[in-house]
């Protein structure tokens, strides 16, 4: 029992309580001597000297913990140097959970918060500095978090899903579609798009690829019968599908032309990508040609863009774009 009081309660732990204290109380800018290190464990319950403290900063080196010694003068300072994350690298993923609409102001502050603890302390209070979650318009469905997960293992195990969708209605309540009936999709990916997450699945009973929005998805079920549409999804373009939707929203796929002055070329790069071919006209102008899902949020995003810019073919997108033009003079006349 002596020697038990003499090492300290909680000497088994030792090892554990480094790794703690190293983690969270030093980074390349804040340090630890080692008198300080000897009563930070202390106040652990653990006694230790030293002489074993070296050789168990060596053995957590070996371990693969970067642990520095700093030699100034006759002092020494220990601290963390590397870690798996960043500091940087966790700023960045502390924007993506503000940003994304479909996680929780409840969920992102619990990932926030667990993302403080792969930093410092006093990095972490850095990222904590950087969160401003309340009043930004984050989705209501906690389940969303769990839904991904859902679908995730659905197409792990090639099998169908069903599930309710809603909407919202004027009382600003959940409102079953299809008066409450099973959707039956077998889901081949999800896209995360305009900050929302989208199921991107095959319908078998209107036979095509569809999406919906997760976070509007209730009950959802492994059905565990086989997936449908392997042979559709083969010949499917992911990232093409997503970069010709406006707001997710669908519309019958086209070949668009476009033309519009040359101040214009960064807004349609940033949209549709690099890879678009350009053709120039004059030296003021330029065309390109673009595979868009026709819909009134396409042809409102081309109006927005104002007088420098118009769609030139095929015919039946521009008389749809005048009809649009007509339909939104006579409802603000």
């Amino acid at each position: 029992m002596e020697s038990k009081k003499r090492k300290g309660d909680n000497q088994k732990l030792k090892m554990l309580y480094l790794v703690k204290l190293f983690s969270e109380e030093t980074d390349d800018r804040h340090y630890l001597t080692m008198s300080q290190i000897i009563e930070k464990l202390a106040e652990c319950g653990v006694n230790a000297d030293r002489k074993t403290i070296y050789l168990d900063l060596e053995e957590l080196r070996h371990f693969g913990m970067d642990i520095i010694a700093d030699k100034r003068g006759r002092e020494c300072f220990y601290y963390l140097g590397g870690r798996d994350f960043e500091l940087p690298e966790l700023k960045l993923l502390v924007d993506s959970v503000q940003s994304a609409k479909f996680i929780t102001d409840r969920k992102s502050k619990e990932l926030i918060k667990k993302l403080e603890s792969l930093a410092s302390r006093y990095e972490g209070s850095q990222l904590n500095r950087q969160v401003f979650i309340s009043g930004r318009i984050k989705t209501m469905n906690e389940s969303i978090y769990y839904n991904i997960d859902k679908l995730h293992e659905a197409i792990g195990a090639d099998s169908r899903i069903r599930f309710k969708y809603y909407q919202w209605n004027v009382e600003k309540q959940m409102e079953l579609r299809r008066d409450g009936a099973w959707y039956e999709v077998s889901p081949w990916g999800l896209i995360w798009d305009d900050e929302n997450y989208y199921l991107v699945g095959y319908d078998a009973e209107e036979g095509k690829i569809k999406h919906y929005r997760v976070d509007k998805m209730l009950h959802i079920e492994d059905t565990g019968d086989p997936r449908e549409g392997g042979d559709q999804f083969k010949a499917f373009n992911m990232p093409s599908y997503s970069k010709s939707l406006f707001g997710m929203f669908g519309g019958e796929e086209a070949k668009v032309t476009i033309e519009a002055e040359n101040s214009m070329v960064g807004i349609l790069i940033d949209r549709f990508g690099k890879d678009i071919f350009i053709t120039r006209i004059d030296a003021d102008h330029f065309r390109t040609v673009v595979s868009v899902a026709v819909s009134s949020q396409f042809l409102g995003w081309i109006m927005a863009l104002g007088s420098g810019i118009k769609i030139v073919a095929p015919d039946s997108v521009v008389e749809r774009m005048k009809k649009e033009a007509k339909r939104l003079s006579e409802q603000y006349k």
